[in-house]
């Protein structure tokens, strides 16, 4: 039994916990305000906020897509669409501003980028431009234009300007982003057994970002094991100069990590070229490494730090490095009932890493090629070296040679263009809807030598490293 409060109502259904939240918003409760689009997660007419509670008795709301969200991981949480922030006789705060700019034509949009406004309100972020539009980065918009969205978003971030994050909840109901029915929910949910729901199928998924864009029409009709809320696959640690992650840990909770951010200072920046925020706010690393895609940007990036994944199943336990998980395409070392627990990397000190990728457009699309590095250097020589890039080979690759190669060498225009050599017998892409091979050995150079020239700007520039090779 599945057991959640979505808006006002109780539920308790007994529906199969591989449908997707969406069609069970539309066809099995009638809430048509959400809207079907794309069914990839790309544009986000699904929107609707997810309200998960801690042991506090306080509640966290991001924004998903229920397109690809399975209906099982709705148990136990607070599911919000845009009936459920509508006010009894006006409009809310995000709506208003809509209105008042202007920021509506068609309307199929709209609500998905109310509730993604809505959640802007319950983060607590810092209100700036770059924020609360970081908020928006997934929903698209095919008629009116972003500027008067833009414009929309920012009237609402001024209004957030006086909140009392120590008394959230009721300071939005006050000023009219949300119903006062909102007050209630945190007691409501703690009377809900998170552990009643049992599922029993034999295929695993934790968010299903990756799963339902490639098989939702069968996982709607399988009885199916979601494993996104046990607790021991969550949490990042430091121990012993080791970063340890849970396998569920979603995008979003290791880029706001305060020990994550210190290790990468620019991973705001990189995780930005991941997807957009209500896809980062579901999807696990754990399911990303599984899925085995051979230009999965988290793969790449772990990959490019050397990690190490833990397996568990009943016969115990056994960690493996990253690189040897991966046999062929689709395929990987992972034997019968065992899952990914964990993934852990060395917190070297000193260590710098850059991630860089190319798509058919620059933000919220599939990489035609990326790339991620990690090295170490002592008086100008490399004493470590991490290179891995995907969209060249049937699996992630992490380039043996190539790292090899650069250990111990001098950074220097010559060095770069002898490892890109080294690079080009490495890696073996394939023509294909992304690009002809050519093309992708024209972006593996250019991806290689832009590390080089963003994470060492004072010894190497473009220039140099072109003048080099020609």
């Amino acid at each position: 039994m599945i057991e959640f409060i979505l808006n006002e109502r109780h539920i308790r259904t007994d529906a199969k916990s591989g449908m997707t939240l969406l069609d069970f918003i539309r066809y099995e409760k009638r809430l048509t305000g959400t809207k079907i689009g794309c069914r990839e997660g790309d544009c986000a007419a699904c929107t609707a906020l997810v309200g998960t509670i801690n042991a506090n008795g306080v509640i966290a709301y991001q924004s998903i897509t229920t397109c690809i969200s399975p209906l099982g991981n709705a148990h136990g949480k607070h599911i919000v669409t845009i009936e459920g922030v509508n006010l009894k006789n006006e409009l809310n705060v995000a709506q208003e501003a809509m209105k008042l700019n202007y920021a509506t034509q068609c309307g199929f949009c709209t609500p998905g980028f109310v509730l993604s406004l809505t959640g802007f309100a319950f983060s607590g972020k810092q209100n700036t431009e770059e924020n609360i539009i970081a908020a928006i980065s997934g929903n698209i918009c095919r008629c009116t234009g972003y500027k008067s969205i833009q414009r929309a978003a920012m009237d609402i971030a001024t209004k957030l300007d006086a909140l009392e994050l120590d008394n959230k909840i009721p300071w939005l109901v006050e000023h009219n982003f949300i119903p006062s029915y909102f007050i209630e929910i945190s007691e409501r949910l703690q009377k809900i057994n998170p552990k009643e729901k049992k599922d029993t199928g034999a295929f695993v998924v934790s968010g299903g970002t990756d799963m339902y864009v490639q098989r939702a029409d069968s996982l709607v009709e399988e009885n199916i094991s979601l494993v996104c809320d046990l607790e021991y696959l969550k949490g990042i640690q430091l121990t012993d100069d080791k970063i340890v992650i849970g396998a569920n840990t979603t995008v979003t909770e290791f880029a706001s990590h305060e020990i994550i951010q210190n290790i990468f200072p620019n991973l705001k920046k990189h995780i930005a070229l991941v997807s957009s925020e209500p896809i980062r706010n579901m999807a696990s690393f754990g399911g990303n490494l599984v899925n085995a895609s051979p230009i999965g940007d988290m793969t790449i990036f772990f990959l490019a730090l050397n990690s190490s994944i833990t397996l568990q199943s009943e016969k115990g336990t056994r960690e493996i490095l990253l690189k040897d998980f991966y046999k062929g395409y689709k395929t990987y070392d992972l034997q019968e009932r065992e899952l990914i627990t964990a993934i852990s990397f060395d917190a070297l000190s000193g260590f710098k890493f850059n991630f860089e990728k190319v798509c058919k457009r620059m933000y919220l699309d599939i990489a035609s090629v990326n790339s991620a590095i990690s090295v170490t250097v002592d008086n100008d020589k490399i004493t470590s070296a991490h290179v891995a890039m995907g969209g060249v080979a049937p699996i992630p690759k992490y380039l043996e040679q190539t790292s090899a190669f650069l250990r111990g060498k001098t950074i220097c225009a010559e060095l770069i263009s002898l490892s890109v050599e080294k690079l080009q017998e490495e890696i073996a892409p394939i023509s294909d809807v992304r690009g002809t091979e050519d093309y992708k050995r024209l972006l593996a150079r250019q991806l290689f030598v832009a590390h080089f020239i963003e994470l060492f700007p004072s010894k190497l520039n473009l220039k140099d490293c072109l003048a080099y090779e020609s």
